[in-house]
């Protein structure tokens, strides 16, 4: 089977071909960072009209990459939320425009299970069932994975996610947006421990997470700094942001690890890239002889390649009687909020 994916979630459009024989054949992305970065955010009203230039000529040129024509594909997978609105809207207009002119199902997929798949795209790719950690600019949860569809949530952020707080500490050491990498690059050059912040709830006997007093930690270090320009300084306090970050994720894992008896963990989501990240807990699990497995690093942020998996795997779950009432449907939705254990 031949599935085509689109994503168009937040700020990037991708699309992607997948084959349930040879597996991803081509994708392509365009990031909208440039254009946001003015701003220090995304603007919702220019990310969906920036997918309406991007999306059809993203579908040609994956299409043309592979070599294979519309007429092939046996159905259209695409992003039907959480995520803004309007730049959902986007993707799936196209997406059903697609199959309704080549009478073809078409798959709403949860944006967070396509993180939770791409891990699948690696190689080697984690066999369920698997303890997930999900960290990204909006979320981060701990879930337990049985089998395709069916996630349990045992723990997430009280308040900002992990995503967040990089950002935000971005912006109080004055460095561009999107935060997280230039955070993440800073801190390389930092000392661990030559400034200590605060873990919230590392202790707790739980696996919920906060990281709304660790961004106040940042926020009282700078302002009580003597002098808040030293490169040494600065580069210490990221190294120090990214420790805490590092240590709470880290911990609570292993608390889950421990909870479920499961050895065998998925990191993803946007913040999944970050070296420092990937380091501490690949290290962390494989202390408890476990096995940790982390998306392909282009795979990490939104792309259509996760979205295009996960609609192959509802497809290959579903009957021939539900593959031909998806062909029927005549209008589609998006959920611009949706909880993934609602699946």
């Amino acid at each position: 089977m031949l599935v085509l994916g689109i994503e168009s979630s937040c700020d990037e459009t991708g699309v992607a071909l997948i084959s349930s024989e040879t597996g991803l054949i081509a994708d392509a992305l365009h990031t909208q960072i440039d254009m946001h970065r003015a701003y220090g955010g995304v603007v919702p009203e220019l990310a969906s009209r920036d997918h309406i230039r991007r999306a059809v000529a993203l579908v040609d040129d994956v299409m043309a990459k592979a070599g294979r024509s519309r007429s092939e594909l046996d159905a259209v997978a695409v992003t039907e939320g959480p995520g803004l609105a309007g730049a959902l809207l986007v993707g799936n207009a196209v997406a059903h425009a697609i199959g309704w002119a080549l009478e073809i199902p078409v798959l709403g997929v949860h944006h967070l299970e396509g993180h939770l798949l791409a891990a699948k795209l690696s190689d080697p790719a984690p066999e369920f069932p698997f303890l997930a950690l999900l960290v990204s600019g909006g979320h981060t949860q701990i879930l337990k994975v049985e089998r395709f569809g069916s996630y349990k949530l045992l723990g997430e952020t009280l308040d900002d996610a992990a995503g967040e707080a990089f950002d935000k500490t971005a912006q109080l050491l004055g460095l561009p947006y999107p935060g997280g990498p230039h955070v993440s690059a800073l801190a390389e050059k930092g000392a661990s421990g030559a400034i200590e912040l605060a873990r919230p709830m590392i202790h707790s006997p739980n696996l919920m997470m906060s990281f709304s007093g660790l961004k106040t930690s940042v926020l009282t270090a700078v302002q009580s700094a003597e002098n808040p320009e030293d490169e040494t300084w600065r580069a210490n306090l990221a190294r120090g942001f990214v420790d805490a970050v590092t240590d709470v994720l880290a911990a609570k894992l292993i608390r889950a690890m421990k909870e479920t008896k499961l050895e065998r963990v998925v990191v993803a989501g946007g913040v999944s890239a970050n070296k420092q990240l990937r380091a501490r807990l690949t290290d962390a699990v494989r202390r408890r002889r476990g096995e940790i497995f982390f998306p392909p690093m282009r795979l990490c942020t939104d792309n259509g390649a996760m979205i295009a998996a996960a609609g192959l795997a509802r497809l290959e779950s579903m009957s021939e009687a539900e593959r031909e009432a998806l062909k029927r449907e005549s209008a589609f939705r998006v959920r611009p909020r949706w909880p993934l254990e609602t699946l």
